[in-house]
């Protein structure tokens, strides 16, 4: 696993959460949501967080590095 690719995960990972806390925010508000939506996007974002946890349990090859 490389650096590069760890940063590409705690993105996306933490794009994730921010579109997931976007999405209960709307339902808090007036605007109509959708359950299934919710529970989708609670999947999703707890998915990009086991992959971002595996990555960075993954040893870094410094091999990948250099070709990066």
């Amino acid at each position: 696993m490389t650096s590069r690719r760890v940063e590409e995960l705690a993105a996306e990972a933490r794009y994730k959460r921010e579109r997931l806390a976007l999405y209960r925010a709307r339902a808090y508000g007036s605007q109509d949501t959708s359950a299934e939506r919710l529970r989708k996007l609670e999947q999703a974002s707890e998915q990009a967080d086991q992959r971002l946890a595996a990555a960075r349990r993954a040893p870094v090859h410094p091999r990948e590095e250099e070709n990066g």
